[in-house]
């Protein structure tokens, strides 16, 4: 699939957003498809990311609350710059790097809150393979990951969604939770303010005419209550896990399967050991905890990294976390019965947008998509 044949010269190809579009990025049953043979190579360590253990999320660029340098960018919300690189094997054998800025201030401008580019490379010379557009990219792959936990977690006549933030993660979530639970007829949703909801709304009711209920709630109690599937896409500042969206075990109903990529606490009820604590890769959380402050869950707000706090602090046993790769692979149990509750933290990690950009890519190579660029005939330098 990778045509190195007329080396030295190196051609590759650029992918804009409609690009991607057409190789079909927002295939979203391929893309859980994708994610779970990524999952299956994650669990055979078939697979490297950044950082000593090999599992690292990415590297950071953050800024100083003060600079001697006036044009030096200001730690506002939600700004910052990241590399995520990763290399993937098995059908896939490629390496690659996401690079995003970010700053919640682009949503004023009518902008995206991060703005990314991926780079594939052939894992074995080095060479660019693409260069591509990367939001649908890794909206796309980040909302497989619940799909796939709901494959294997969610009960099977599940039918009743719950979200809380109705923005592009709630979309591309909703998706993947259908191409695993087809019999979904109801979606709960609450936002924060009317644009967001309408565009949601009308979403759904475009994209999704088996969607027979679709209601507007008041509060995260009501998008919990009753609903088989819970999903919290919001993001928010961090530092104060006391303001983070609650989870509360009063208000979860037997058999739900609840995955949360977005900031998230939760109470002492969920913290019961019957109620199963799944991670999308343990190694991931490992890597977090080693690289920020304590207690983790200040900086990183996701549930699985309360989990590593609390394994610290000694009220939970670390033989309590499962992952994902494991459940996937079939060397840990997917849903035991109807009656359990299983809480999944979603971190997102670089090997997923290796995964899906390369098969977007082969894709866009199959069907002539895309613009060929020439990085040389032959290297000045060698």
């Amino acid at each position: 699939m990778n045509d190195l044949t007329n080396l030295p010269k190196i051609d590759f190809i650029y992918l804009s957003e409609e690009d991607m579009i057409k190789a079909g990025v927002t295939d979203m049953p391929a893309c859980v498809d994708c994610m779970e043979e990524m999952f299956a190579l994650l669990h055979h360590g078939d697979y490297r990311m950044a950082g000593p253990n090999s599992d690292s999320h990415g590297a950071m660029i953050t800024f100083p609350e003060m600079s001697p340098f006036e044009s030096m960018p200001k730690p506002t919300a939600d700004r910052r710059f990241m590399a995520m690189p990763a290399y993937l094997g098995g059908n896939f054998c490629t390496a690659g790097v996401k690079w995003y800025g970010s700053n919640i201030a682009n949503r004023d401008r009518e902008l995206p809150r991060s703005i990314l580019m991926f780079t594939l490379n052939d894992a074995d010379t080095g060479a660019p393979l693409a260069y591509m557009s990367a939001n649908l990219l890794s909206a796309y792959r980040t909302g497989a990951v619940p799909g796939v936990g709901a494959r294997h977690l969610a009960r099977k006549n599940s039918r009743v969604v719950g979200i809380f933030g109705p923005g592009v993660m709630a979309r591309t979530a909703l998706a993947a939770f259908i191409a695993a639970c087809p019999q979904i007829d109801t979606v709960k949703v609450k936002g924060r303010g009317k644009k967001s909801l309408d565009v949601f709304c009308s979403w759904v009711k475009e994209k999704y005419p088996q969607i027979t209920t679709l209601e507007i709630v008041d509060d995260i109690e009501a998008v919990v209550r009753g609903s088989d599937i819970v999903t919290y896409c919001a993001s928010g500042e961090t530092g104060n896990p006391d303001t983070y969206p609650m989870v509360k075990r009063d208000w979860v109903k037997p058999g739900a399967f609840l995955a949360m990529p977005a900031p998230c606490n939760f109470d002492e009820g969920m913290e019961a050991p019957e109620v199963r604590k799944v991670l999308d890769s343990i190694g991931l959380y490992e890597a977090w905890y080693e690289e920020v402050p304590k207690p983790a869950h200040n900086v990183i707000p996701l549930v699985g990294v309360k989990f590593m706090d609390m394994i610290t602090a000694g009220t939970m046993d670390p033989n309590a976390l499962e992952d994902l790769g494991a459940i996937v692979a079939g060397a840990a149990p997917g849903r035991r019965n109807d009656e359990e509750i299983v809480l999944m933290s979603v971190g997102g990690m670089p090997v997923e947008d290796v995964a899906w950009g390369t098969v977007v890519y082969r894709r866009a190579i199959e069907q002539g998509i895309g613009v060929k660029l020439n990085l040389w005939n032959e290297p000045a330098l060698r």
